[in-house]
């Protein structure tokens, strides 16, 4: 009876099984950690790619309309395919539609309100008027969007200490940058010099006026010294007319 029971108990041990399951397990993490950082740096490069492209056609819009129009929207491609790529994909939790539809708006919104301001900050000396517009708008629609975003902020914060803070900000800003985009179109900085270098080239300066009045005159000197050259010929003629 005790040789049954033996034979019996020895089966029931599960312990051989414990660790292949766990090795398994482990190389998963590894394989999923090593794609992960891949999806991670993509989905971080996105953003900067994304803001960058469309911080350049923003200021350069009026330029090219057509072509800076096209710039902007692989701009927000590019931006919204690394919000899908960091907010959905690589995330344990799946929101639901509505949330979707939150974060990709908002995201969207956040890639032009940063484009705005980073191009505007840029091309500053470029287009001091535009820029003038573009960081102050882009700081307020930049805060509204990353609220609106984040999961853990309710939206009603835009109206918060911090928000009224941003706006004011962005109204000095505003102020700021419009005498300064000011001063610089009336400075006669650039445009001074490139008038003063046209009206030269065109004009010819006044050693272009002097050769021109030197050149009408010479023309009876030119005769004086022509009998000197050819005295053979004219000299006769103004002794026999002279008679000296």
């Amino acid at each position: 009876m005790t040789s049954i029971r033996l034979v019996d108990a020895r089966p029931a041990d599960p312990e051989p099984v414990a660790p292949a399951t766990g090795r398994a397990e482990r190389r998963r993490k590894r394989s999923s950690r090593k794609r992960s950082l891949a999806a991670r740096y993509l989905g971080y490069v996105g953003y900067f790619v994304g803001a960058g492209l469309i911080s350049g056609a923003v200021v350069h819009h009026p330029l090219d309309p057509d072509r800076y129009t096209r710039i902007a929207l692989y701009g927000a491609l590019v931006f919204l395919a690394a919000t899908v790529l960091n907010e959905f994909l690589l995330t344990r939790e799946r929101p639901g539609l509505p949330r979707v539809l939150v974060v990709i708006g908002s995201s969207l919104l956040l890639s032009f309100g940063i484009g705005m301001l980073s191009g505007g900050l840029q091309h500053f000396d470029d287009f001091p008027a535009r820029g003038a517009v573009l960081v102050p708008a882009g700081l307020v629609v930049s805060f509204i969007a990353y609220v609106i975003k984040d999961a853990e902020t309710p939206w009603h914060r835009v109206f918060s200490p911090l928000g009224l803070t941003v706006l004011a900000v962005a109204a000095v800003a505003y102020f700021g940058l419009r005498d300064v985009a000011t001063s610089m179109e009336t400075a006669p900085g650039g445009q001074g010099h490139s008038h003063g270098t046209a009206e030269e080239s065109t004009t010819g300066g006044p050693a272009a006026d002097d050769h021109a009045t030197t050149t009408g005159p010479p023309a009876p000197p030119a005769v004086g010294t022509a009998p000197t050259d050819k005295p053979g010929t004219k000299a006769p003629e103004h002794n026999d007319g002279h008679s000296h």
